[in-house]
C-alpha cells in the first residue's frame, strides 16, 4: 500500500484567514489617524489659494486704484472690467477664477462686511455659509478671544 505524501506548497485556508484577520487589525489602528490629515490639508491648500487671490487683489487695487465691486467679483482679475482703461488694468493678474481645494468658488464681496475693503472666504468643508469651518480672510469672533 501506497502511503499519501502531502504537498506542501500552498497556503492553508486557515493561515490565509489568519494574515486577513492581522491586516484588518492593522488597518483599524491606523486608518482613522489618517481621515483627518486629508481635511487639514485641504484646508492649508485653501488657505493658500487664498493667499494667492489676495495678492492679485491688492495688484488690481495698486493699478486700478480700487478694488473690483461686489458685482465683477474676481472675475475683475481675469477679464478687464468694462468700465476699467485696459492700460491701467495691466493684464489679467490671475490665469482663472481659483477653485477651494473643496472644488467651490470662492466667495468674494466688496466693500466687507467684516473687512473695510473686500472680504474673501471659502465655504470650508461642509460648503454651508457662516459654519464654524468657513475659512475666512478676517479674523472669526471665536479667534478674537485667543
Amino acid at each position: 500500500m501506497r502511503k499519501f505524501q502531502r504537498n506542501k506548497k500552498g497556503f492553508t485556508f486557515l493561515e490565509i484567514m489568519f494574515v486577513v484577520v492581522i491586516i484588518g487589525i492593522l488597518v483599524s489602528i491606523i486608518g482613522p489617524q489618517f481621515t483627518g490629515k486629508s481635511r487639514k490639508a485641504k484646508v492649508t491648500a485653501t488657505k493658500a489659494t487664498m493667499k494667492a487671490v489676495e495678492t492679485a487683489l491688492q495688484q488690481f487695487e495698486m493699478n486700478v486704484g480700487r478694488f473690483p465691486t461686489t458685482e465683477e467679483g474676481l472675475m475683475a482679475l481675469v477679464k478687464c472690467p468694462g468700465d476699467v482703461e485696459q492700460d491701467d488694468w495691466d493684464s489679467p493678474y490671475l490665469k482663472e477664477i481659483p477653485k477651494d481645494a473643496f472644488g467651490k468658488e470662492f466667495n468674494y464681496k466688496s466693500p466687507g462686511e467684516n473687512n473695510a475693503d473686500y472680504d474673501l472666504f471659502s465655504l470650508g468643508p461642509d460648503r454651508n455659509e457662516g459654519t464654524d469651518d468657513d475659512i475666512v480672510n478676517w479674523q472669526k469672533d471665536s479667534e478674537k478671544d485667543l
